[in-house]
């Protein structure tokens, strides 16, 4: 008889040797431990066979009760799923008490896309910090995601010659595609100018800290969102430069596909739903233009 705290241990091992990304195995076993941790306190059940579908909604309704958002319970769900898939997979139970379990109608909100004016008027405040200007020039001409960036290589990096587009190479996950997003000149000199004063380090991330550590995800937030405050954008977050290179690039008329590729999208439908919120040009442009 498999314990619930044995089957999530095995469970966040199992995850480990796939090689999931780190931060999706500690997810999945912060969220497992919190229903394991329910259904002790609440249910008085320990065991993986004794659990059922009244039981995963009632940890669902408790969590809805304590205000958590329909975005963080769908998440849960996910990991719940494959947490019970796992265990059916390995015969600690018979059926699969969470196969039904639906996820709730999570409401679609309208991207914050920056006007030119804004991201403009981002470009000015930051003129004078070179990292942080190089930071802005890449998520907004590349469009790529900030855990991306915190990852980006110099050995990733091809400059152009004479004035042609340079490359990045994006690595890709179990979640995500692997690409080449072509670099164009905005953001060329914005790292060249950056890895010119790039202070010295042994690492070959792009961005590095004063002594030479990896700038980490959480201090380009801190650092962009200043930026932002300071201009009076303060519902904007770094992840809306995303939405903004995607749909600039629609607005212009480059193809759904071309955007979708570059920007790395597991599914077309998510650039699609893009065209819902602005006024799209018919260019049929095969090439990105600066913004």
């Amino acid at each position: 008889m498999t314990t619930l705290k044995q089957a999530r241990e095995r469970f966040i091992d199992n995850l480990r040797q796939k090689g999931r990304a780190e931060a999706t195995v500690i997810a999945y076993s912060k969220d497992i431990e919190q229903l394991v941790d329910f259904l002790a306190n609440k249910k008085n059940k320990t065991t993986v066979h004794e659990i059922t579908k009244d039981d995963i909604e009632d940890f669902l309704s408790y969590l809805s009760d304590n205000n958590y958002t329909k975005k963080t319970i769908s998440r849960k769900i996910n990991a719940i799923k494959t947490f019970f898939k796992y265990c059916l997979d390995n015969s600690y139970v018979e059926n699969n008490p969470a196969q039904l379990i639906k996820h709730p109608k999570l409401e679609q909100t309208a991207p914050r896309i920056l006007t030119k004016l804004e991201y403009r008027a981002l470009r000015d405040t930051v003129k004078d910090d070179v990292r942080t200007r190089a930071i802005i020039e890449v998520l907004l001409q590349t469009g790529i995601r900030v855990s991306e960036l915190a990852n980006m290589k110099i050995s990733h990096i091809k400059f152009g010659e004479n004035g042609e587009q340079g490359t990045l190479e994006v690595p890709g996950t179990n979640t995500i595609p692997g690409r080449t997003i072509p670099l164009n000149n905005a953001v060329q000199d914005a790292l060249k100018d950056y890895l010119a004063i790039r202070p010295k380090s042994d690492l070959d991330n792009v961005f590095v800290t004063k002594t030479g550590k990896p700038l980490l995800i959480r201090n380009i937030r801190a650092t962009l969102t200043r930026y932002f405050r300071q201009i009076g954008l303060n519902d904007v977050t770094v992840n809306d430069l995303r939405h903004t290179f995607v749909a600039e690039h629609l607005k212009r008329g480059a193809s759904v596909l071309l955007v979708s590729k570059i920007a790395g999208h597991k599914r077309l439908t998510t650039t699609e739903n893009y065209l819902k919120y602005i006024d799209r040009k018919e260019s049929g442009i095969t090439q990105l233009e600066e913004l």
